[in-house]
């Protein structure tokens, strides 16, 4: 079930699924870039106002799992209007600012986004635009994106698998109903 804050401003419940703090692994794969997998942490916040704020890191990962080094972070905030359009404006670590349009499926929380504008540094990777598609599977988020650059068409090179985190408080409150021991509970 999908808790909505009381605090959330009217226009973003529909993108309520999106709140919290996620974390996964997934893959990369673009040519000309090493090909990995990656861990991820993603976090969507809201203040009252009518946009959600997003936070993003990826890392590689070696064979074990464990983090080798920073892969892509980036930063953004969402906004959906009454007709479920989204757009979303993105900063990435590597000197690249995106503007994302789309929409939010009207049967199933799922967000289609393709690049309405790029903007980078002289000294970013080349890149052209992409396409994202975000769904809510089975309470897990799910992502993928596709890249194009002036030598390599539109392609997938990310995707990732990821969970929410859940806040010690949201359940420590179920905690005052066990015995005073805790360990009954469990027998």
């Amino acid at each position: 079930m999908i808790e909505i804050p009381s605090d959330l401003h009217p226009e973003l419940v529909p993108l309520a699924f999106l709140l919290g703090s996620w974390t996964g692994a997934g893959v990369h794969d673009f040519p000309g870039a090493e090909k990995c997998n990656f861990g991820q942490e993603v976090t969507f916040t809201h203040d009252g106002r009518p946009f959600l704020e997003y936070v993003s890191h990826t890392w590689v990962l070696d064979e074990d799992g464990k983090k080798v080094r920073p892969l892509e972070s980036e930063s953004g905030y969402w906004r959906i209007d009454a007709e479920r359009k989204v757009d979303v404006t993105t900063t990435r670590d590597e000197g690249v600012v995106e503007i994302w349009t789309g929409e939010l499926a009207q049967d199933k929380p799922q967000i289609d986004l393709v690049t309405d504008a790029v903007a980078r540094l002289p000294q970013s990777s080349e890149y052209s635009g992409g396409k994202r598609l975000y769904g809510y599977v089975n309470g897990d988020l799910m992502w993928v994106g596709e890249k194009a650059t002036p030598a390599v068409p539109l392609r997938a090179y990310m995707s990732a698998h990821l969970k929410k985190v859940v806040d010690p408080r949201e359940w420590a409150a179920d905690l005052k109903d066990l015995p005073d021991d805790g360990i009954a509970f469990f027998k």
